[in-house]
């Protein structure tokens, strides 16, 4: 657990707590569950201390999150989760974890981005996008598509992250669902063991997996798009994303209240901060994070609002109910755990 400390002013949170005042006194902490990076929510911990008052503990449990929360379910130790894809939400939802909440800028949020009972909703929205190093491939040679992986031509060319990231887990299991709409889940499975073929190692960091890239040890990999914006802009790496054919899945980071949570009000001013339009072009400036509040883009990087590329088409409610049985398989089953990289 760790507690942050810095400064951002919010105009919508003054309006929150005089209404929390009317309401009820905000409690004195909120606890987070997250998969979120430090440096991010120790600037949304740091801004809403310095707002309300009220202490931030957090504590990123990346692709341990949804099990956590499900363990403590008698007796919740968190107020907020935030972070993780949408699929993890309805898959939580439907094991009555989350209080309903709407916050008030919920209603200018797309509906792809939320629960229209205001169970969980989305605060970044965040395409998974194939890229390359183009040192080492040319646009030519570099695949087109997600079924391009499977090809002999990029042995030990692709490096991925294991099933402990989120984002891996929900793109591993969007690509299943393509298979499984067609009736050819079988076809989807062999799939992906020809990728893991192709594969040369699993990565449990992101950071790990592109300075991997950024070696020339391989060649391709899939990541979230402001991962690659980043490590290009930022790290001058040599770096192309794909627009991939049949298109690329975009995940909805959402945020939600625990159910019975120890500090509901806190909670509560919490998520009406973290989702507001400043906090997204905040975290769109500093951290490449694509709002999913329109009122955000104005002050968020230019790219986000020039940036092209096909949407996977996903369902990401029946994903919910898949995902997990889906990835223990894909763990014991396809993967080669010999080529996991801590």
């Amino acid at each position: 657990m760790k507690r942050i400390f810095c400064l951002l002013s919010s105009l919508a949170l003054v309006a929150l707590c005089a209404s929390a005042a009317l309401a009820g006194k905000l409690e004195d902490k909120v606890v987070v569950y997250s998969t979120h990076g430090e440096s991010l929510l120790e600037a949304v911990a740091d801004a809403f201390e310095a707002k309300t008052g009220v202490a931030v503990e957090f504590l990123n449990l990346k692709g341990e999150l949804a099990d956590r929360v499900r363990a403590e379910k008698a007796n919740p130790q968190s107020d907020v989760m935030y972070g993780g894809p949408s699929s993890v939400y309805q898959e939580l939802q439907a094991e009555d974890l989350f209080e309903p909440f709407k916050p008030t800028w919920a209603a200018k949020v797309n509906p792809l981005f939320k629960d229209k009972d205001g169970y969980w909703i989305g605060t970044i929205q965040t395409p998974v996008l194939l890229f390359y190093n183009t040192e080492m491939l040319t646009a030519a040679e570099a695949p087109k598509d997600w079924k391009d992986l499977a090809d002999p031509r990029y042995k030990d060319l692709l490096v991925f992250r294991n099933a402990l990231s989120s984002s891996a887990r929900a793109t591993y299991s969007a690509l299943l669902q393509q298979y499984e709409k067609k009736g050819e889940l079988d076809k989807g499975w062999a799939f992906l063991k020809a990728v893991d073929a192709n594969t040369k190692r699993y990565y449990g960091s992101g950071s790990l997996l592109f300075q991997a890239i950024g070696r020339k040890e391989a060649a391709i990999s899939f990541s979230v798009l402001n991962d690659i914006i980043d490590n290009m802009t930022k790290n001058k790496m040599p770096l192309q994303f794909i627009d991939a054919k049949s298109g690329s899945p975009v995940i909805t980071d959402g945020i939600a209240l625990i159910k019975n949570a120890k500090h509901p009000e806190a909670a509560k001013a919490f998520v009406e901060f973290a989702g507001s339009a400043g906090v997204q072009a905040m975290l769109a400036r500093k951290f490449n994070r694509m709002p999913t509040l329109p009122d955000a883009l104005a002050d968020a990087p230019a790219w986000m609002g020039k940036v092209k590329f096909k949407a996977m088409d996903v369902n990401w409610g029946e994903l919910a109910s898949r995902q997990s049985a889906w990835m223990q398989k894909w763990d014991a089953e396809v993967k080669d755990s010999a080529k996991d990289k801590k």
